[in-house]
Order: C-alpha cells, then sequence, then structure tokens
C-alpha cells in the first residue's frame, strides 16, 4: 500500500475518546473512525488488523476440531422469551417489529439460536461431541458506550457452542477451549489470565474469564508479583496470595474472553435432547465460549504502545514493513523503494511504502503512529552510500545498515524471526 494514495487519514490528535489511549491512537492512526456514539467504521489498516486476528481465532479453533458456521443477527424474540432472557437483557436488547409486525431483535448473542438449529438437525449420541463456532457482529444498547471499541454497541465476537451426552465430555471440551484461548491471546501478543467468574445472564454452573493487564482496563484484578498469578478482586476481601502467601496487588485488567458450563440451561427448557448408546433421549449438556475480536484491536494497543504510537506485534500488524523514502525527487533512491515494495510484495508480505512528498518529520511521526514492527529508511544520501537503515519498532539500537545487494534478505529474514 503506497500512502500517497492510501486511506489512512491520520491525525496528530484526536478529540474523541480521550480517556482511553487506545481509542485515541486508533483514531489518530487512521485505524477507525466514529459514525455515532457507540459505532464504528473500520478503516482499510484497521480491516488488515482485525482479519489478521480473525484468522488467528480461526486456525486455532480449527486445530482442535470446531466447525464455522454463521447464524442469523435477526432473532424471533419468542426464543428469547422461552428462556426469560428478553427480560434479564431487558433495554439493552434491541428490537423492533417488521412489516409483518413479528417482533425481532438484533442478535447480542445466540444461545437459544444455536440451540433451536441442533435440537432439529442432531439426532444420535453417535454425532457427538460437537462444537461450532461463528464471527459476527452484535448488537447491544450500551447505557453508556466508552473507550471506543472496548464498549460498543455494534461489536464482532466470536462464539463458540458444545454439545454433549454428558458432563464428562462438557468437561473435556471445556479444558480444550480454555487451551485453545491461551494459544489465541499469546499469538495476538497478549499474556492473559484465566480467572473464575459469575456466569451472569448466560448461565451455567461455572464460568472463566480470560483478562489481559491493561491501565486502562474498566476490571479490576488482584495480582502476585511474586508467582505471577491473577486472581478475581474482591471488596474487603484479605490480599493475599494463596499460592505463596505474599502480599497481592490490585491491577487494571481488560476481559478478552469468556466461558460457560451451560450444563442443560438452554437445552432443558428448548426441549433439544438426543439419542443415546441405549435408544433413551438425553438432554444436550452444552458448552459456550466467547471472545471480543473487535476488543482484541484495543487490547492490543494497550499493551503495545508507546508516547509516539502503536508498537504491532507482528502476527496482527496491518503492515509487516514500512519504507520510508526521504527524499523522493532523488529519482534512483524512489526506484529502488519500489523495486523494494515489489519484491516484498510478491513475497507474500503486507509493505507499507511512504512515497509521498512530504517533510521527513511528517513522516517519521506517520510511520511511528501507524507502529509496523520493522521500519525500512532510504536516506537522502542513497545515490551515493547505497545504504540503508533498518529498524525494529519500539526496540531501542536495533539499527542495521545495510547495502542493496543484502536489503531483501535481511528485511524478510527479519519479519519471519
Amino acid at each position: 500500500m503506497r500512502l500517497s494514495n492510501a486511506f489512512i487519514p491520520t491525525l496528530r490528535e484526536s478529540n474523541q475518546d480521550k480517556e482511553s489511549i487506545s481509542a485515541s491512537l486508533m483514531l489518530r492512526s487512521g485505524l477507525i473512525r466514529m459514525l455515532t456514539s457507540g459505532v464504528y467504521v473500520y478503516l482499510p489498516s484497521g480491516y488488515k488488523a482485525l482479519k489478521k486476528i480473525q484468522s488467528i481465532i480461526r486456525e486455532e479453533l480449527d486445530k482442535v476440531g470446531c466447525q464455522e458456521l454463521l447464524l442469523s443477527v435477526l432473532q424471533p424474540i419468542e426464543l428469547w422469551k422461552l428462556t426469560g432472557r428478553d427480560k434479564e437483557l431487558g433495554q439493552t436488547l434491541i428490537c423492533f417489529n417488521d412489516r409483518k409486525s413479528r417482533t425481532l431483535c438484533l442478535g447480542p448473542t445466540h444461545e437459544e439460536v444455536i440451540t433451536d438449529l441442533i435440537k432439529n438437525n442432531l439426532f444420535s449420541y453417535r454425532q457427538l461431541p460437537l462444537i461450532v463456532y461463528q464471527i459476527q457482529t452484535k448488537f447491544r444498547d450500551e447505557i453508556r458506550p466508552r473507550a471506543g471499541l472496548m464498549r460498543s454497541c455494534e461489536f464482532i465476537m466470536k462464539d463458540a457452542y458444545s454439545f454433549d451426552i454428558d458432563d464428562e465430555g462438557l468437561d473435556k471440551n471445556y479444558r480444550r477451549m480454555c487451551d485453545c484461548y491461551k494459544k489465541i491471546f499469546s499469538r495476538c501478543g497478549l499474556n492473559s489470565y484465566m480467572l473464575e467468574a459469575d456466569p451472569g445472564v448466560i448461565g451455567g454452573s461455572m464460568s472463566h474469564e480470560f483478562m489481559v493487564m491493561s491501565e486502562s482496563g474498566e476490571d479490576k484484578l488482584f495480582f502476585c508479583e511474586s508467582c505471577d498469578t491473577a486472581f478475581a478482586y474482591q471488596e474487603g476481601k484479605s490480599a493475599m496470595c494463596p499460592e505463596c502467601k505474599k502480599s497481592l496487588v490490585t491491577k487494571n485488567a481488560i476481559e478478552l474472553g469468556h466461558t460457560f458450563k451451560l450444563g442443560t440451561k438452554y437445552s432443558k427448557v428448548q426441549n433439544a435432547t438426543i439419542l443415546d448408546d441405549q435408544g433413551k433421549r438425553r438432554t444436550l449438556i452444552m458448552g459456550c465460549y466467547g471472545i471480543g475480536v473487535s476488543r482484541l484491536l484495543p487490547a492490543i494497543i494497550d499493551v503495545h504502545h508507546d508516547d509516539k504510537g502503536i508498537i504491532w506485534p507482528k502476527q496482527v500488524s496491518p503492515f509487516d514493513v514500512a519504507i520510508v523514502v526521504i527524499d523522493i525527487s532523488k529519482p534512483e533512491a524512489l526506484a529502488f523503494a519500489n523495486k523494494l515494495y515489489s519484491q516484498l510484495e510478491s513475497s507474500s508480505k503486507d509493505v507499507l511504502l511512504d512515497d509521498r512528498d512530504v517533510r521527513a518529520g511528517v513522516k517519521f511521526n506517520d510511520i511511528d503512529l501507524i507502529g509496523a514492527p520493522i521500519r525500512v529508511i532510504i536516506g537522502k544520501d542513497w545515490e551515493n552510500s547505497k545504504e540503508i537503515e533498518i529498524s525494529l519498532r519500539g526496540e531501542k539500537n536495533t539499527t542495521l545498515k545495510t547495502k542493496e545487494v543484502d536489503a531483501l534478505e535481511n528485511i524478510l529474514s527479519l519479519i519471519e524471526k
């Protein structure tokens, strides 16, 4: 992507969401724009990063045998009334009447819908265990949207659902999904902590939250700096680590994922049964597993940034490398930049080429703000030295000077590390 014609509208500062570092950086770096309160548009580089996050999620879920499907956004209110969750969610549920006077809602989650689908299409224990998932937009009428994508009215979520014949099967799938979550967050550059949590309106016998430390997070937890363990934050409780008996500290955190042992909460009331090996009907045992996909973007930025801008982990960065031509009036320098750009793109790398006719300071500020992991500088002295500088974003003393002949090999080597 060439910055001279790319749709990456960077800003020196943002007047929106100043209380959130990630929201401000996402707006300033041209990842998103706000349409109205709690509703955002993804611009090209923001969407590229989002797709890379989704690819990681899909790869890890597919490895453990999950199958992707896509459920309807529109849901009949009767399903929600059957479980009683229409009253539990109240005004958070966005409802409307269509021209046939049917009351529909925009799905904030899909437990009722998936249970209805499975009960009509799964008949024998031989079809179990089953885990299905989707990545889809959800809608909730939040009282107070805040911090950009961190808490919005329209958001992208990965929700998965497991179906088993007994609790033993649920336990096995639950452990498998929790391990999968840890790998997903790690690949996104995040160190996550799994904490037992309140199931809330989703329900079930047990649930766990996956939290990431962040100063701007709206949740709190206890953390043991001695044994690197996190615990649920409780007012008035002794702040001592139960593992090593050292004092705990309070830290802010962001919830990125939530898993639930639903049991028969939905299958029983929706009469979702299956024939067991004795020919008897058994109520399906369910689990539910969610990840805030769009929330991962600000969470990553919250953890990976400095005073200049974003420092993307390479697995989720919209660009693998940024090439900066200091003086585009130098024909040989620009020709080499275009050659290097084409070679990297031919190697299936995401490349950003700053070929704009602007001051060097503007280029450096924008490239630091956008945060590509690798930066290649083609300086004013290129025609004489035939030398470029390669540096890693956010790491000091990493500048490598290399000649033209070795440039491509060295850049590819850094990308693959």
